[in-house]
């Protein structure tokens, strides 16, 4: 009992004193820690019992600091003359500063402290007390304590993960009681503070632009009033980094500093041990950790000046501008995403225009990938074709449903389809979440994007490929309904695919149009079916009645197990598929035993001969026997 686990950061001074609800998985910060038992403050050993069974007898405050390891504050407390009131009557709080606290004060500071003892150190003092007794149950995250220093305000924030700060400082051992109060000890000397964050700000020279930017963008009501917010400052320096014309256009929008700097309840530094999300006052989230001694924000080592704390809140110095993707534009996005390529297309194409500007659309990029092999030729051609990869308007993905049409910049409308597994505009899937800028949306795509021309008889028609499927979807008297409006899937078999067939069998079937029309209709489905929506099986029904099994193979788009030769032929009415072989309705298979239909009752007989004789035994199932057997006979002339 009584026995304290104590978690030493490895190459530091800095100890973790856990408990249930505070362990921290041997690592801080993603270093590890060297863990420890001692006697909790208070309790003490005895030979050949375990733990820490003996309660040591409760002193005064000024006796405890010495106990549990303040003793720098103790002696402080004697110079200043607080003694005799530690020492006394009463019930007090002291947040005390360890050792390595003091010892960390720069030399100035110090001096300015122990020179004037009687007033400067004992009024410091006096601002680490609470004239009641306080213990950590008590101390509630986002309120503040009266000091027995001019009943100034101290700072409490008590965090999920179990650490407790009281004006930034981290309580490091807590709950020590003492005759007249109780004793936290603390990790730093902690100050006054006077100054709003907008006063920070505006006495801070290495803030000056923020300061611009905050007027610029109205924010300074919200930096001035009463409530717990972290402000991620940039330092002059970080603004510094960004292009001119980036910045002009941040400087003044409110919702770049809001949605990335501006966090919605105070996060001390010394409350972050591990990486955690944060939430900013627009509602987007922010990736907050640490890296041994320094914070991060979304992985990167950029926080200068920590803990800089305000009477509403704690100010953090960063070193790079957070710019939100919704302070961005579309260019700005893309060259940041997996369709950097794309870019360079779209610049080519002298279009870059639209994706800088205050044009509200939605870019339809796709991913690198789609360009392994190089970039196409930027002709007129082309040119168009990237018009239809930018729709007229500020979409979310969220909100698109099956069957919306989209209209482009190269005035082309395109067709929405949602999939159990997959979302897709035309033949193209989105391959990864959008990205909302300031004027702008990106959706990532995972090929170009070919937009319908023409109804399916149009397509196919136009299409050397097809001049017999064409003759042979006039001769069945099909063309009409391919070229309705619909939502048609075609396997079309190409003129390969007819010359594969016997030329017998081919000539019959021309000759019948009753069975063409019924062997075509087999190959239509009344469903837009794109191969982004393929996964290991797909079952689609014919319009002849037969169900069309679609399946992927090896990346490849298979029909009734027949690899198909080319996907996504967009029609305005459809997809097309080109498939080398003509695809047989079961109907129109040969049958594998004879034209007669199989007995069940014979096929199980001839299965179960091992049962003959227990069936001739039993007079129940003598009768059955003898049945079965004459039919057999009739059938096959004996066994």
């Amino acid at each position: 009992p009584n026995v304290c686990a104590v978690q030493k950061l490895i190459g530091t001074n800095r100890k973790y004193f856990t408990n249930c609800k505070q362990w921290y998985q041997r690592k801080i910060c993603g270093k590890a820690t060297v863990i420890s038992y001692e006697c909790c403050p208070g309790y003490e050993k005895v030979p050949g019992e375990k733990g820490c069974p003996a309660a040591l007898p409760l002193s005064n405050i000024y006796e405890t600091l010495g106990v549990v390891g303040s003793a720098t504050t103790q002696l402080y407390s004697d110079r200043s003359n607080l003694r005799p009131e530690i020492e006394g009557p009463g019930s007090f709080t002291i947040f005390a500063p360890s050792n390595e606290a003091w010892a960390s004060l720069s030399a100035e500071t110090l001096d300015s402290l122990v020179s004037n003892v009687n007033i400067e150190l004992l009024n410091a003092l006096r601002y680490h007390m609470v004239n009641k007794r306080v213990l950590t149950d008590d101390l509630k995250h986002g309120t503040t304590l009266n000091s027995m220093y001019q009943d100034l305000p101290i700072q409490i924030h008590h965090y999920p993960n179990g650490i407790v700060t009281v004006n930034c400082a981290r309580l490091l051992k807590a709950d020590h009681h003492a005759t007249n109060g109780v004793v936290h000890v603390i990790d730093k000397v902690i100050a006054t503070t006077t100054n709003s964050i907008q006063q920070i700000i505006e006495t801070e020279e290495s803030l000056e632009t923020l300061r611009a930017a905050v007027a610029a963008s109205d924010l300074n009501s919200l930096l001035e009033s009463k409530g717990q917010y972290t402000l991620l400052a940039p330092t002059n320096e970080a603004f510094e980094k960004i292009p001119r014309e980036t910045l002009n256009r941040i400087l003044g929008d409110p919702e770049a500093l809001r949605d990335h700097h501006i966090l919605k309840s105070a996060m001390c530094a010394e409350a972050i041990i591990a990486g955690l999300t944060m939430e900013t006052l627009e509602g987007t989230t922010l990736d907050v950790g640490c890296s041994g001694e320094e914070l991060t924000l979304n992985g990167k080592p950029i926080i200068a000046n920590k803990d800089v704390l305000a009477t509403n809140g704690v100010v953090h110095f960063v070193n790079e501008l957070l710019i939100p993707d919704s302070a961005k534009t579309l260019f700005e996005l893309a060259q940041e995403s997996e369709v950097s390529k794309s870019m360079d297309l779209f610049r080519q194409a002298g279009l870059s225009s639209h994706l800088t500007g205050s044009e509200q659309v939605t870019l339809l990029a796709p991913v690198n990938e789609v360009f392994k092999d190089g970039l196409p030729v930027v002709d007129n051609n082309m040119k168009n074709l990237l018009l239809n990869h930018i729709v007229r308007d500020q979409l979310s993905s969220k909100y698109l449903y099956h069957g919306q049409k989209l209209p482009t910049l190269g005035d082309k409308e395109l067709r929405v389809f949602v999939y159990r597994n997959n979302l897709c505009i035309e033949n193209a899937c989105i391959a990864a979440h959008d990205k909302r800028g300031r004027f702008g949306t990106l959706f990532s795509m995972d090929k170009m994007l070919t937009p319908p021309s023409g109804s399916v008889m149009d397509v196919l028609k136009a299409d050397h490929r097809f001049s017999t499927l064409v003759a042979a979807i006039q001769s069945a008297g099909l063309t009409e309904n391919l070229n309705r409006p619909g939502t048609f899937t075609v396997f079309a078999p190409t003129n390969e695919a007819f010359r594969a067939m016997p030329q017998g069998e081919l000539n019959k079937l021309m000759g019948n149009a009753k069975e063409l029309a019924n062997i075509l209709k087999f190959h239509v489905a009344d469903e837009i079916l794109v191969s982004g929506a393929v996964g290991a099986l797909v079952r689609l029904k014919s319009m002849q009645g037969d169900k069309l099994e679609v399946s992927m193979k090896n990346n490849v788009i298979h029909i009734n197990k027949e690899p198909v030769a080319e996907s996504d032929i967009m029609a305005t009415n459809g997809v097309i598929y080109a498939v080398n072989s003509v695809l047989q309705p079961q109907a129109s298979r040969p049958q594998e035993r004879g034209d007669e239909p199989a007995d069940p009752a014979l096929e199980i007989f001839k299965q179960a001969s091992a049962l003959s004789k227990v069936s001739q035994r039993n007079p129940r199932l003598a009768p059955v026997y003898s049945r079965l057997l004459a039919r057999m006979k009739e059938n096959s002339g004996g066994f």
